[in-house]
């Protein structure tokens, strides 16, 4: 069944990529897990992709909690701790991940309404915000989880060893009982 809320695309409508992607020098990306790399088009109608929005939209799913608004650092990390869903609030940027050296790693062009559901151990990073200065996101993690910033260096592998065990989501962090993360 798809959601009645008119500023979010149905799910029978919502088209999807899904991306493994292999572990590169010290950035584990998918290669501890099964969950892949998951990019949701104009899940929110981009022209009410507001950051107001979708943060009421989330918390009211309720299994993410927004956590920031800001655009994607320029360096390549990943978070260990924690899975992350990032939603597209304005602008449009070509992304990169799994490291910029990876010869596996995606770059994806995102835009306003666009969602990201980053696992755990994925590198990601800015690449060209692509309306200078305008591409901005809403941060969520899973309800009481900390991020943490890794760079894939030497003196975080202890902390990668970790990344297999985090719980996945028991929902969608869009589409609630049904929707991409649930289906993986």
């Amino acid at each position: 069944m798809d959601p009645p809320d008119s500023y979010l695309t149905p799910l029978s409508k919502l088209r999807i990529s899904k991306h493994q992607i292999p572990a590169h020098n010290l950035i584990p990306n998918s290669s501890l897990h099964s969950k892949p790399l998951i990019i949701y088009h104009s899940a929110f109608v981009p022209a009410d992709a507001s950051a107001d929005r979708i943060e009421s939209h989330v918390c009211k799913i309720g299994v993410v909690t927004p956590q920031w608004r800001y655009t994607m650092y320029d360096t390549t990390h990943f978070h260990s701790t924690t899975h992350e869903v990032l939603c597209v609030t304005a602008g449009r940027a070509r992304l990169c991940f799994g490291g910029e050296h990876n010869p596996g790693r995606v770059e994806s062009v995102v835009g306003r309404g666009d969602v990201i559901v980053v696992p755990a151990g994925v590198g990601h990073r800015l690449l060209d915000d692509m309306d200078g200065d305008h591409f901005l996101m809403v941060g969520c993690y899973p309800n009481g989880a900390n991020w943490d910033m890794c760079y894939g260096s030497q003196d975080e592998e202890s902390k990668i060893s970790n990344i297999k065990n985090l719980p996945w989501f028991s929902k969608d962090p869009i589409y609630g009982d049904q929707g991409p993360v649930l289906n993986t």
